[in-house]
C-alpha cells in the first residue's frame, strides 16, 4: 500500500522551513527544553505487552485501560486509541480539574490509525504510530514507535519521519496526505508545562464524560474509580469540557473547547516560553476578556488558514476546525 512507502518530502520540507522561518519567526525554532532520559525505551513496542492477541487488533491487555476524551487534539484526521497503565498497587490521584497525579512507572499510550475505508470498517486499519509517555524518577519520558507493513510490530523511532497515507473517508472520497510523525524534540515542545514534560489530554475535566463499557453507559471517572485506577473522591466537584464537534453545545463553548485542546498547551501562562510571551491564554476556563482572542481575531484565523497553527503534528489544515473557529470568532 502507498501508505507504507515512506515519502521524504525534501523539497517541500525545505520550502516549508524557509516559509516558517521568514513569516512565523520564533514559532518554528528549536527550543532548549530538556528531553527527559530517566527511562530506557525498548526497541520494540511488543515488549510492553500493551495488546493481547494480534497487535493489529489493538485489543488492550488486562493491565491497560482505555480512556476517551470529550475534546481531542486534531491530528491530520487520524483516529486515536488512548490507554493508561499504572503499576500494581498504585493509583492515579485527583488533582482538581487538571492533569491528575500519576504514580511512578505509569504509561500513557496513544495509537494513531486510519480505517482503510471509513464506510466499511471491517476492512481493517492502517496503524501508523504509537506514542508512549512513561513516568520515571518523577519525569515523563516520550517515545514514538512506527508500525511495520504487516502491522505485526512497531519499532522505536525518535527522529520523526514523513510517510504517505491513503484512505477512503466517510463520504466515500479517496484521500491522500503526507503524514508527519513528530520527532522526540517536537513531542517535548508540545508536552511541556513550565519547561517540564507533561501529559496534555487526560485532564479530569476532559475525562469527565459518559462512556460505554461492557454495553453499559456510565461516567468514565466513576468507572476508573471502580477499576481501582483512580482514587475515590466526589466527582461532582469536577468540571467538564464539551465535545467541540457536538452541535447541541453552544457555539461559544465549542469554540473555546477547540482552542483549549488545539492551542492552549502552548498558549497559557505556564506554556511554551515564546508562546506565553504573546499573551494569549486559550484555556477553556479563562474569561474571554483575559484570553486576548478579541484583540487578535483576524490573526487567529489567518494562522489557521495558512496552516501555521497548530504548529506541530499536522500537515493538513483542519477544515472543520477552521470553519468552527471562523463561525465562533465572527460571532464575537
Amino acid at each position: 500500500m502507498a501508505f507504507f512507502k515512506n515519502v521524504r518530502r525534501l523539497l517541500g520540507a525545505t520550502v516549508l522551513t524557509l516559509f516558517f522561518s521568514l513569516f512565523l519567526g520564533s514559532c518554528n525554532k528549536e527550543y532548549n527544553i530538556p528531553i527527559p532520559q530517566t527511562v530506557q525505551f525498548e526497541q520494540n513496542l511488543s515488549a510492553y505487552n500493551i495488546f493481547q492477541g494480534e497487535m493489529k487488533n489493538l485489543v488492550p491487555s488486562s493491565d491497560f485501560y482505555e480512556i476517551e476524551l470529550s475534546s481531542i487534539l486534531y491530528s491530520n484526521y487520524a483516529k486515536k486509541q488512548r490507554l493508561i497503565m499504572v503499576p500494581s498497587g498504585t493509583i492515579v490521584t485527583e488533582n482538581g480539574n487538571g492533569i491528575p497525579v500519576f504514580p511512578e512507572g505509569s504509561i500513557l499510550v496513544k495509537t494513531f490509525y486510519y480505517f482503510i475505508d471509513e464506510t466499511n470498517e471491517t476492512l481493517g486499519k492502517q496503524i501508523i504510530e504509537t506514542r508512549l509517555l512513561i513516568k520515571g524518577q518523577g519525569e515523563w519520558n516520550v517515545a514514538t514507535y512506527i508500525w511495520n507493513e504487516n502491522q505485526t510490530e512497531a519499532t522505536l523511532e525518535n527522529n520523526g519521519l514523513d510517510t504517505q497515507v491513503d484512505w477512503i473517508d466517510a463520504a466515500s472520497d479517496s484521500r491522500s496526505i503526507d503524514y508527519h510523525v513528530p520527532s522526540q524534540n517536537e513531542c517535548v515542545k508540545c508536552h511541556q508545562s513550565v519547561s517540564e514534560v507533561m501529559p496534555i489530554g487526560p485532564s479530569l475535566r476532559n475525562l469527565n464524560r459518559e462512556v460505554v463499557r461492557n454495553s453499559v453507559t456510565l461516567n468514565q471517572l466513576q468507572h476508573l474509580q471502580s477499576e481501582g485506577v483512580l482514587n475515590s473522591f466526589d466527582i461532582s466537584g469536577i468540571s467538564s469540557i464539551p465535545d467541540y464537534n457536538d452541535l447541541s453545545v453552544s457555539l461559544s463553548d465549542r469554540g473555546r473547547a477547540y482552542m483549549d485542546m488545539n492551542c492552549a498547551s502552548c498558549h497559557n501562562p505556564d506554556g511554551l516560553s515564546e508562546a506565553e510571551k504573546k499573551g494569549f491564554d486559550f484555556r477553556f476556563e479563562t474569561e474571554l476578556g483575559d484570553t486576548k482572542i478579541l484583540k487578535k481575531k483576524d490573526l487567529i484565523i489567518e494562522m489557521m488558514e495558512e496552516g501555521r497553527m497548530p504548529d506541530v503534528g499536522t500537515t493538513v489544515i483542519d477544515q472543520e476546525g477552521l470553519d468552527l473557529m471562523r463561525e465562533y470568532i465572527n460571532s464575537l
